[in-house]
């Protein structure tokens, strides 16, 4: 059985090793302009982006929403655009790193919600199932982000200081 390689690795320098093979980055290639469209509708999909604040006061979620949306979103917008300039890059730096966290973790709440992903034990899904792709992306796109949140921890010094 072969070994699979970790997909981030941290340097001695401190940058982020990307060794995603060209397969994988073609697909996550075409996701941040997908992502990038879906934010500019009013998609029921992106629920789990924007959230309300004040559970059923409509009144406070509207201006809550007034307040903060903008802001969101040009962070969203920002973390996909960085994830676009730098799909192709061998190394990252840990700013970078982060926004493809922040991309790669709405991508997946947002395929979560158009297939109803709960925290129950995930249903089984055959080949000939016709989501089957999209589990195989929400699954994988988990893989991919807890590799990079066990990237960025590792340089998390325990005492609250930084390794670098």
């Amino acid at each position: 059985m072969r070994k699979v390689q970790r997909r981030v690795k941290r340097t001695r320098r401190g940058d982020y090793e990307l060794r995603i093979p060209r397969v994988e980055r073609e697909v996550l290639r075409a996701l941040p302009s997908r992502l990038r469209d879906l934010l500019s509708s009013d998609d029921p999909a992106l629920s789990r982006l924007f959230p309300p604040a004040y559970g059923d006061d409509a009144e406070r979620n509207e201006e809550f929403e007034r307040l903060v949306r903008g802001d969101l979103l040009a962070h969203r917008m920002s973390s996909i655009d960085v994830m676009e300039a730098t799909i192709d890059a061998e190394r990252v730096d840990e700013e970078q790193l982060l926004a493809w966290l922040g991309a790669i973790n709405d991508l997946r709440l947002v395929l979560g919600t158009r297939l109803e992903v709960t925290e129950e034990e995930p249903p089984e899904i055959l080949d000939s199932d016709p989501e089957a792709g999209a589990y195989a992306l929400y699954y994988y796109l988990g893989w991919l982000q807890e590799q990079v949140i066990e990237e960025l921890a590792s340089g998390i010094d325990p005492a609250g200081a930084s390794n670098t």
